[in-house]
């Protein structure tokens, strides 16, 4: 008799535990299946987001440049945010994107990328790959683009993205942007998405004879973007905007 009272508490056992977790499994799937449908029907929103942006944000502000507005058109920003700012993806202003970087706001890709006057010719050095979005834009309009990265996490990241977004006429590298990519140059245009006190030396004489280079300076409270043009004789600079970028740091975290 003892055995079989003890077998059958057993079996009420089980089953109460196998209801717990069926109760569990189907309660997170209930709370659950609204964000799923939120996604779902965000992601059929992206393109008309998008379009907005590009309208609202960049064309009435003065962008004129049909190669950047049809890439900025193209490029889905919100695959180049953390998923729970995907939302945000297309307002008017940066995101954090981790390793206390961020992606920079719509209007400041296009501006940046419309001051370089790009043909489709170029090749272009990139610093700060960042998210990988900056790499993407010029992408579509250049020849190639060489992009470091001076955080392997990210540099990392973008390029499993870029990859799997079908570009082959982009090269990134973990390294350190100061120094820029000597290797490959020279440089038809240098674009720089984060900000050192003086525009480094190494870049200046990466940049060919006739390229233009945009890039913030300044420390954290004062920066403006500026326009330089190499030529035989010497440097056009152009102060294009003020700006706020994070700062230029070298592999030790150190500020230049």
């Amino acid at each position: 008799m003892f055995r079989v009272s003890q077998y059958g508490g057993f079996r009420k056992y089980i089953k109460m535990f196998v209801f717990v977790k069926l109760l569990g499994v189907y309660l997170f799937f209930l709370l659950a299946m609204p964000e799923v449908l939120y996604a779902q029907l965000q992601e059929s929103d992206y393109s008309k987001l998008r379009m907005e942006m590009v309208k609202v944000q960049i064309q009435e502000r003065g962008v004129t440049d049909s190669k950047v507005i049809s890439a900025m058109m193209k490029v889905k920003r919100h695959l180049f945010v953390p998923e729970k700012y995907r939302k945000l993806a297309y307002k008017d202003g940066p995101l954090e994107i981790g390793e206390g970087q961020t992606i920079s706001q719509p209007y400041i890709v296009a501006l940046m990328t419309e001051s370089l006057h790009l043909t489709g010719k170029e090749r272009i050095l990139e610093v700060g790959t960042g998210s990988g979005y900056q790499a993407a834009i010029l992408a579509e309009i250049c020849d190639s683009v060489f992009s470091i990265e001076i955080k392997p996490a990210l540099a990392n990241r973008a390029k499993v993205l870029l990859k799997s977004s079908g570009y082959k006429n982009i090269l990134l590298k973990t390294g350190d942007g100061y120094l820029g990519w000597p290797q490959k140059a020279p440089f038809d245009a240098i674009i720089v998405t984060c900000s050192p006190v003086k525009i480094p030396q190494p870049l200046k004489d990466q940049l060919k004879v006739g390229g233009t280079m945009i890039i913030p300076v300044g420390d954290l409270f004062t920066q403006e973007l500026v326009l330089l043009k190499k030529n035989a004789d010497g440097w056009e600079i152009k102060k294009i905007a003020p700006v706020l970028f994070v700062p230029m740091i070298n592999e030790q975290g150190k500020e230049y």
